[in-house]
């Protein structure tokens, strides 16, 4: 078994929990998101971020603006909506009961 892969999975299954986290505290550009996963060890490529991003935003989690940069093109920024802040909240608190799960049956 490759353990990279398994571990890639798991990464790949906490990805919205940890966006939407990082764009709640902030209005946020897509290069602020890949800099905070890369530093929390998630990395993160621009093609895995823009369709999840994209998804998110269809699901009305968040919504994103354009704004005017002075050196190159226009930029998107990205907000959590209400409905996104009320699906963090229950992703809150699953995250917790999974955490709390797997401590358990490892002993941990």
């Amino acid at each position: 078994m490759n353990i990279e892969k398994t571990k890639a999975q798991m990464r790949k299954g906490v990805l919205e929990y940890c966006i939407l986290s990082i764009i709640t505290e902030k209005e946020v550009y897509a290069s602020d998101i890949i800099s905070k996963l890369k530093d929390a060890k998630l990395i993160v490529v621009e093609g895995t971020l823009y369709p999840l991003l994209t998804r998110l935003k269809n699901e009305d989690l968040l919504s994103y603006r354009w704004e005017e940069s002075k050196s190159g093109p226009p930029r998107k920024y990205y907000e959590i909506s209400e409905t996104g802040k009320e699906f963090l909240a229950n992703l809150d608190t699953s995250w917790k009961e999974l955490v709390n799960a797997v401590n358990k049956l490892t002993g941990k």
